[in-house]
């Protein structure tokens, strides 16, 4: 079951706990472009099911417009870094009054638009032990400077203080594979640990079964199996800090065309 919550008067957002006795690892899930939906409850609910403490926050929370335009997507937020980095500080404060919560085990989930976001915070902040980004954070805007956003995705790439895992599809219409292939080549240079997939005719947004022109449920059941196991490992296992671990994993035809893929519905 997932509470409303409001941190600092402003950051509308819900709360999932797993219950039980003893401290959880919590994971900050993200939502997309189109703010709180039922897909971005949905996932948060799953997380809520696999033991973790489950925040879920309105990044958008400074948006003053019409949140229906938003939830259609007829409307869209521009994030700016230095309120994200304000935000999510509040946010981690907020998890560590919790007496459910773990403070030292923190994971952060970013869908779509915001999957820049757990980049940036893993950049500037040692708080989160993993990220997990879902076909996002490497368009190709992202690699350039932007006015809400002066640093260039490469650049916060290799500032990385945690592990990373990206999951992406070979029919997204947003992501070439040549993003993906320098994301792991970025991370390589840098001595980053990265876990990033490539699922096989999987379009963008392919987890969200609110929108069935872009489900894809074997993808989806695989992707879902491998960030599971990936927060397990970073939240659970703990990571060996001292090693540096280097996976990418990518289903895709020989005559795969970025220009042929299309927004699906």
């Amino acid at each position: 079951m997932l509470t409303p919550i409001c941190i600092n008067n402003r950051i509308n957002g819900f709360l999932g706990l797993p219950g039980g006795a003893d401290k959880r690892p919590a994971v900050i899930h993200l939502h997309e472009r189109y703010g709180i939906v039922q897909h971005t409850t949905d996932l948060a609910h799953k997380l809520v099911e696999a033991g973790y403490v489950t925040i879920v926050p309105d990044l958008f929370s400074r948006f003053t417009g019409d949140r229906q335009a938003l939830a259609r997507g007829d409307s869209r937020v521009e994030l700016c870094d230095a309120e994200v980095l304000q935000d999510v500080d509040a946010i981690v404060a907020y998890l560590r009054t919790l007496p459910d919560v773990d403070g030292s085990r923190i994971a952060m989930i970013g869908v779509c638009q915001t999957g820049r976001q757990p980049v940036l915070i893993s950049a500037y902040r040692d708080y989160l032990a993993g990220i997990v980004l879902l076909y996002g954070a490497i368009y190709n805007a992202d690699w350039e400077s932007q006015p809400l956003r002066p640093e260039p995705i490469e650049t916060l790439l290799e500032k990385l203080s945690c592990p990373i895992q990206g999951i992406f599809g070979e029919l997204d219409n947003l992501v070439p594979l040549d993003n993906v292939l320098r994301m792991g080549n970025v991370l390589a240079r840098a001595k980053k640990s990265f876990d990033i997939r490539v699922y096989a005719e999987a379009p963008h947004g392919f987890l969200n079964d609110t929108m069935p022109g872009r489900y894809r449920a074997p993808q989806t059941q695989a992707a879902w199996g491998q960030i599971l196991s990936f927060l397990d490992a970073v939240l659970h296992q703990g990571w060996d800090t001292e090693r540096v671990t280097w996976h990418l994993e990518s289903d895709t035809s020989v005559h795969y065309d970025f220009s042929k893929n299309r927004r699906w519905e």
